[in-house]
């Protein structure tokens, strides 16, 4: 596992947390978009209801007001009276033109031609029928309230009826949504899961997800072979390596035991020396970052001491330059020898940022902090350090120290966090976590 692999796992739960906390935007714009379309043919359909409703209402009218006046004139012919209609919402007026006008009817309904009309005149809806026969004007009124109160009651009706049609037609498409893109997050959770490298593609997949899944298997078959070729060119690379570059310190030792040796060329081999064995540490390097960083065995480690003999062996000269502050004894279950390599990596690393200054470890809880006083990270985001080959500054190094502690912290469940210091310099912080790494 290289750290970009390292960094792509230890972001996938995080990612996936996020991914169940946020609604499912696909099947949302589904339901959205197929409510939407349902809406605008329900609210058409409405409309026409209503306005079909309308027409055969007036209609309706239409005909009782001519079957009532056909009624009214024929019997009052025959019978010499006036038959008036037993509705209570209509009215019928007799008058000879030029008499009085009968009590109740305006001049402005006794006016009106021939015919039907709707009139305003009284502050509501009135239809009104005008007949003339044997030399008698007939004025039939119809009071519409009671037709606007059914055709209110109708539109209410509707308008309830398209909203709830329309709210079931949301759930019914947001549930069918969900049961279509149920694959589909499958699959995501497969793709950020841990991978037994069973294959995404299998028999019962729609052809659409069935090619998405054939895509994500090439590309993860790609992905793979980089991978191996890469620890394999790396792990080729130190061992060829470490052969010469022991030849090469063996024989600057051996000229160091020369006593002819002036101090120039004795200088010249303690740099050979020097620079050999930062060879060598990079070539080891690049081997821990080519293969699998897992504990082996654990054992209870105390963590304050595990410090102190990490800065002994880096800088048995300076055991005053390090301040370790701790509320408590902290004692962890680790794999020693990786505990080992993050401590030397991470203090060496405060050491040749530390421009001098003491470097102080703080331990609180199962978390253990290094701070230097030095530069610090500057305006860029401090996590890039632990990019492989990233180098603060101008100060020596092969860039790969950090990038083999969040390789290390990965591979053994720890998080680890770099950031500035308020006061200036830089704090490396590693959380060790609960679970088989803490006590």
């Amino acid at each position: 596992m290289d750290s970009a692999t390292s960094s792509s796992a230890a972001e996938g739960g995080a990612h996936r947390g996020r991914r169940r906390r946020l609604p499912g935007g696909l099947r949302l714009r589904i339901a959205l978009s197929v409510t939407a379309m349902l809406l605008v043919l329900i609210v058409a359909q409405s409309l026409a209801l209503v306005r079909l409703n309308e027409e055969m209402e007036e209609e309706f009218i239409t005909g009782t007001l001519d079957e009532q006046l056909h009624y009214s004139i024929e019997h009052s012919r025959r019978l010499g009276t006036l038959i008036g209609p037993q509705t209570p919402n209509m009215t019928l007026y007799r008058f000879a033109p030029g008499e009085a006008l009968p009590q109740g009817l305006s001049p402005a309904l006794a006016g009106l031609a021939i015919g039907n009309h709707e009139d305003w005149s009284a502050g509501r809806e009135l239809h009104v029928a005008v007949r003339e026969a044997d030399g008698q004007r007939y004025v039939l009124v119809y009071d519409e309230s009671e037709h606007r109160e059914r055709e209110s009651a109708v539109v209410t009706t509707v308008v309830i009826g398209a909203l709830m049609l329309t709210a079931l037609s949301f759930v019914l498409v947001y549930a069918i949504a969900a049961r279509l893109t149920r694959g589909l997050e499958t699959l995501a959770e497969r793709v950020e899961g841990e991978r037994d490298g069973t294959p995404f593609a299998h028999d019962g997949l729609d052809a659409e997800l069935l090619a998405v899944a054939r895509a994500l298997d090439r590309a993860e078959t790609r992905q793979a072979a980089v991978l191996a070729r890469e620890r394999d060119f790396n792990a080729n690379l130190s061992h060829e390596l470490r052969t010469p570059l022991a030849g090469i310190r063996s024989d600057a030792e051996m000229l160091l035991t020369d006593p002819a040796l002036s101090d120039k060329a004795r200088r010249r081999a303690e740099r050979i020396v020097a620079t050999t064995d930062r060879t060598t540490t990079l070539a080891n390097t690049l081997l821990m970052l080519a293969r699998e960083a897992r504990p082996q065995a654990l054992e209870t480690v105390d963590l304050g001491a595990a410090v102190r003999r990490a800065w002994e062996r880096l800088h048995p000269a300076a055991a005053e330059a390090l301040t370790i502050r701790s509320a408590a004894r902290a004692e962890i279950v680790v794999d020693a020898s990786l505990l080992e390599l993050v401590l030397r990596n991470l203090l060496e690393n405060a050491l040749r940022h530390g421009e001098g200054h003491a470097i102080e470890v703080v331990l609180e809880g199962r978390c253990l902090a290094i701070c230097d006083r030095g530069p610090g990270f500057g305006a860029e985001d401090p996590m890039r350090s632990f990019e492989r080959f990233r180098r603060g500054g101008s100060k020596p190094g092969h860039g790969l120290g950090l990038a083999l502690v969040q390789h290390i912290c990965t591979a053994c469940g720890w998080s680890v966090r770099a950031a500035n210091r308020p006061g200036g310099g830089a704090c490396l912080t590693i959380d060790f976590g609960p679970g088989p790494a803490s006590a």
